[in-house]
């Protein structure tokens, strides 16, 4: 459907438009491409903490508490405005269109293949005055849409796959996002080449299944994402790249190679494992087992010493015992990573694990997420050590209200520093000094 309309009587209706994320980095980037669409139509993009007469929510997939996290913010923006219209989309909106409508004082409920058509559907509800649900069945979707942040000048997060073919049985993204699917090459370039002439220092490459990247070049040849990279490297010019999550059976030899050999490509992996028990990891489903997910980390450290790497686990998934949670605990001390992403389980409807026996209490699932938290703490803290006294390139973004500056290593370490003229935006080699305590961050002098 044509976005080309005439929305004058749109806009001075509803002339102040609020946008809200919950989810991803790729939900991220994908509200602030519905904010660009809406500016280029003339409505006044507002923060979510302002009046506005429209509230958008871009919602994640769904989890126990994604319902009540929708009702609080109405009631949240409904406070602002009570005449103020309320539109929902993303993963939650194509999985519970029905339930969401439901919800009072939501207007117009937008699924996946109609999230980026928002305009014409604002018309249609402006026209109409009517509440709305449109959202067509995810096995239709089937094409790529372009998105990236652009409210941050610094970092930019691009989408370049969507959707997942992976089966995990805890797992709705399949159900939310459709199929997987990628960019073209050329368009992936064009865009890197648009972000580093509007001044951003560095674009992270994002997707549901970043590793699934597969795209048909030119001559008609399969290109994956190792030929993505090469041509981001020989043709872009901006200065920093890092590579969002990617999936431990999909980052092969030549990827970790081209990441060692450049200076482009920042030293920073992402690898979900999600269990350090082999047994749970046949029960979700997963495409590997803790043999091989030890020897990518092995392969990642041998080639690159200094490299940061993030880890997703999840705790409480049916079935796991104490000795399970045990073998994912001493598994998790014995990798060199640098910090941890702890999710506790909770039921999907329409998934597999969901009707799996033996759940484990919500009570122990919290437990177990708070002790893989104070072991990332740990862990964070004794690679932070490892660099005291040396020298990182770092790029600094916005200062802050209290008067200091922060910004991200090569490797992902997170920087304070006070604010000085010539940080802002720059990539600076910065001094890592010592910290007392884990829960502080690096300080740099």
């Amino acid at each position: 459907m044509s976005l080309n309309l005439d929305s004058a009587s749109l806009n001075n209706t509803f002339s102040r438009v609020a946008l809200h994320t919950l989810g991803c980095k790729l939900n991220f980037s994908e509200t602030s491409t519905l904010s660009s669409l809406l500016k280029q139509e003339g409505f006044e993009v507002v923060d979510f903490e302002n009046i506005a007469d429209i509230y958008i929510l871009n919602t994640c997939s769904v989890t126990e508490n994604a319902d009540k996290e929708c009702q609080a913010l109405v009631r949240k923006v409904k406070r602002l405005n009570a005449t103020c219209k309320i539109v929902i989309t993303g993963c939650y909106a194509q999985l519970k269109p029905q339930a969401i409508a439901q919800i009072p004082d939501v207007n117009l409920v937008l699924g996946a293949a109609e999230k980026f058509n928002l305009i014409y559907y604002l018309k249609l509800l402006y026209d109409t005055q009517t509440n709305m649900v449109h959202c067509s069945d995810i096995q239709d979707l089937n094409h790529f849409q372009t998105a990236f942040s652009q409210e941050n000048r610094t970092r930019a997060f691009l989408k370049v796959q969507d959707g997942c073919d992976y089966n995990c049985s805890f797992c709705t993204i399949p159900l939310a996002r459709g199929k997987s699917r990628s960019d073209t090459i050329e368009h992936v370039i064009d865009t890197i080449k648009k972000l580093e002439q509007d001044g951003f220092q560095e674009v992270i490459l994002t997707g549901i299944n970043l590793g699934d990247f597969s795209t048909t070049t030119n001559n008609n040849k399969t290109a994956y994402l190792v030929d993505l990279l090469w041509e981001i490297e020989i043709q872009t010019q901006i200065p920093r790249i890092r590579l969002s999550s990617i999936e431990p059976n999909l980052l092969e030899t030549p990827i970790i190679q081209l990441v060692k050999d450049s200076q482009k490509f920042m030293p920073h992996f992402h690898l979900p494992l999600q269990s350090g028990s082999s047994a749970i990891l046949k029960k979700m489903q997963r495409r590997y087992h803790i043999d091989f997910y030890a020897k990518k980390i092995s392969e990642i450290y041998s080639l690159i010493p200094d490299c940061g790497l993030g880890i997703d686990v999840i705790v409480g998934f049916p079935g796991e015992t104490e000795a399970y949670f045990d073998e994912t605990y001493q598994f998790l001390h014995g990798l060199p990573f640098s910090y941890l992403h702890v999710f506790t389980y909770s039921e999907r409807k329409n998934t597999k694990a969901m009707t799996m026996e033996n759940k484990v209490p919500m009570s122990i699932r919290k437990s177990r997420n708070q002790i893989l938290r104070n072991l990332s703490l740990k862990k964070s803290h004794f690679f932070y050590k490892k660099f005291v006294g040396t020298y990182r390139p770092t790029l600094f973004e916005k200062p802050l209200e209290n008067g200091t500056i922060s910004g991200y290593t090569d490797n992902y370490i997170r920087i304070n520093t006070p604010c000085s003229d010539g940080l802002e935006n720059a990539i600076v080699p910065f001094k890592i000094m010592p910290v007392l305590t884990p829960q502080q961050e690096i300080v740099s002098l």
